[in-house]
Formats: C-alpha cells, structure tokens, sequence
C-alpha cells in the first residue's frame, strides 16, 4: 500500500445536541473511489461537534491502519475543517483534546488536506453515522465505543448552583494495593486497613456535602464495598453499578510489581509508558479506559444535572477524568500519585465549564 493516496468522508451527529450521538467514516482510494474501509460507531450522550471530531477520528486511523501516505478530508462541518486547518480557533476547551487526538493521527502522513463540501456529498458517512445511532437506540453504548467530550476549562459560572459536582474516591487499600501491585480486574477485597480508609473517606466525603443524590461505583468488591460505606453515611442511598468505571485491564501484568513488570517486559512496559495507545499484554490500553470513562461520565452529567454524585472507581479511572479535567497531556498519567480512599472534587456546569476543587485529599486518614 506505499504510496497510497485516500479520501476520508467522515461526519457525526447528536440528536439533541447534546443528545444520543454517533459518528460514520468512509475510506475511499483516491484514484479509483473504492471503498476500502468504513467505521461508525455509537458515542453515548455528547454534541454534534463532538460526533464529528470522532468520525474525523475514526476516518484518520483507519487512512492509518490501511497505510496510507496521503489524505484528502471531507467534511461538511465547517467547525472542524476550519479548526483542523488552522484558520479557526478551537475556543471550546471541551473540543480540544479530540483535535489534539485527530492532529496527532495527521502527523502518521506525508500529507493530509481538509476540504469543506456539503452535506448532500457527504452521504455515505452520514447514513454511517445515523445508522450507529439507531443501533444505539434503546440500549446502553458499548463500553469500547463510548467518547463523550471532555469538560471545558474554568470561566465563571452564570449560578453555581447549576453545577453538577462530582465527587472522585478511590477504594480503600487491598492486599494488592500495600505491596504497590498492579490491580486489575482481579476482584481482590478491602483489608481491614482499607475498611477503616473507606470509612474515614466516607465522613470526608459527607463533609463535603450532606445532599448526594447518588453514590455509583465500579463493579469490582473493593470498590462496591467502598461505596457502600459512604452510601450508608449519606443517610443509607442505594449503590448504582457502572460497569464503565471498572479499573484497566492490566493483562499479563495483573498482581505483578512495577520492578517486576520491567524485568520480564521490559520492551512492552517501555512502549505501555511512552503511549496511551499501548496496552499491557493481554490487557487493555489507558485509550480505551478514557472512551469508557469518558461516556460514563457524561452519563452522569445527563442523569443527574445540578445534582451531588459520589464516584468510586480505581487509580486509572480517576487520573483520566482527571487529566480531562485539567487539560494536561499523557505524562500527567504517570506523574499523578492517588492514595487509597483519597478524595477528589470537581464541579462541572451544563455548558461543559469545570472547576477542579481538590485532587487526592487524604487528610481524613491521618
């Protein structure tokens, strides 16, 4: 395929903005306009700019997997050809990290062009696009598919009362967890260390407010139990279950050390550190925990707007919500430490402003 030149058609849509939204894409060789790839898929609760973005996307990385070494971009969002060519701004921070993720896919080619067309040229990744979106219907996205737009940075609020705030917890210390052991999907449960810690967060976390509407939770025991203790602090709330909070899947490393991981994976572990693309062996990559969280996270905002949410998940989880929040870059990852049970707090506002209020506060377990 060296050499190859395509045209990537690519569109997104939400109905209801923010609504229920998908994205299409369509690889085409330049030459001959056969079809040579296409994606869609469904996004979750998220806005047209941001379905768009994604089939942006979804269409460079599959220009990318074909090999190709030329591409001409389609488009009818005038937003995005304008943005990713450099003439506009990208003034919504909620947008940025997409078109960070499509730039970092258009620096694998010789050369990528953006072209505005209309939307009666755009068909084919249109009715992609619209078919992800009736294939979402009635039920809930899959968890690798989900991408919802990360929150935009702080400008002050018209009423802070509009605000959703999010509270952030880490579940308490596991076997795994004092002897600094990666943990996965292994359902490892709290010591009794970490029963004390998920109390004293419980009482932090009701300090911070005495209203939470609701208390989610990853599906694995440490987390359940964690939430589970701060739920009855809260006045005796139910604990909701939310597959998508789950912790990374650290495959052939789950239960290892990081000095153990270096020694017999040292190739692998270089390549997992230097990319969030990368997953561990068997696992899974901090790419795909993002698009879930991501898409959970919106969830919440559109079930519960204004509202008090308490979510307890794991160190990766957390750190990506996080690095959304703050807008920082890959290596934030690495340089985040989380404690067990500590405390994170955001406030996020309908039109996607943010304040991240404390990150990693522990002065409850002294």
């Amino acid at each position: 395929m060296s050499g190859l030149r395509v045209i990537v058609e690519a569109d997104g849509g939400s109905r209801g903005n923010p609504g229920p939204a998908g994205y299409g894409a369509v690889v085409l060789d330049a030459g001959t306009g056969e079809v040579l790839a296409e994606r869609f898929d469904a996004l979750g609760i998220t806005t047209n700019n941001v379905a768009e973005y994604s089939g942006l996307i979804a269409g460079l990385a599959a220009a990318a997997e074909l090999g190709a070494e030329r591409v001409t971009v389609r488009m009818d969002s005038k937003l995005v050809v304008e943005q990713m060519s450099g003439r506009w701004q990208i003034k919504n921070a909620g947008l940025r990290p997409l078109a960070a993720e499509a730039a970092a896919l258009v620096g694998k080619f010789a050369g990528v062009t953006f072209e505005w067309i209309p939307r009666e040229r755009n068909k084919a990744a249109d009715e992609l696009a619209n078919r992800a979106m009736d294939g979402a219907a009635g039920k809930a996205p899959k968890a690798e598919t989900v991408k919802a737009a990360a929150p935009k940075s702080w400008a002050p609020p018209a009423s802070t009362e509009e605000a959703t705030r999010i509270i952030l917890v880490r579940h308490g210390s596991t076997p795994l967890t004092s002897q600094g052991r990666y943990s996965g999907r292994g359902d490892v449960p709290l010591t009794d260390e970490g029963e004390a810690q998920a109390m004293a967060a419980a009482g932090r976390v009701v300090g911070i407010s005495q209203d939470i509407a609701a208390v989610l939770s990853s599906p694995l025991s440490r987390c359940v139990r964690t939430a589970q203790l701060i739920a009855d602090a809260a006045g005796g709330l139910p604990v909701t279950v939310m597959d998508d909070l789950i912790e990374c899947d650290f495959g052939l490393w789950e239960a290892k050390t990081f000095a153990e991981v270096q020694e017999q994976w040292p190739d692998e572990m270089n390549a997992w550190l230097a990319s969030t693309s990368v997953a561990p062996p068997g696992g899974e990559s901090f790419q795909a925990v993002a698009k879930r969280v991501r898409g959970a996270l919106a969830t919440v905002l559109s079930a519960y707007p204004g509202k008090v949410v308490v979510l307890v998940s794991h160190v990766s989880p957390i750190k990506l919500i996080l690095r959304d929040a703050l807008a920082a870059g890959e290596a934030f990852l690495h340089r985040l430490f989380l404690d067990a049970a500590g405390v994170s707090t955001m406030d996020v506002w309908p039109d996607g402003n943010i304040a991240v209020r404390s990150v990693n506060e522990t002065a409850h377990l002294r």
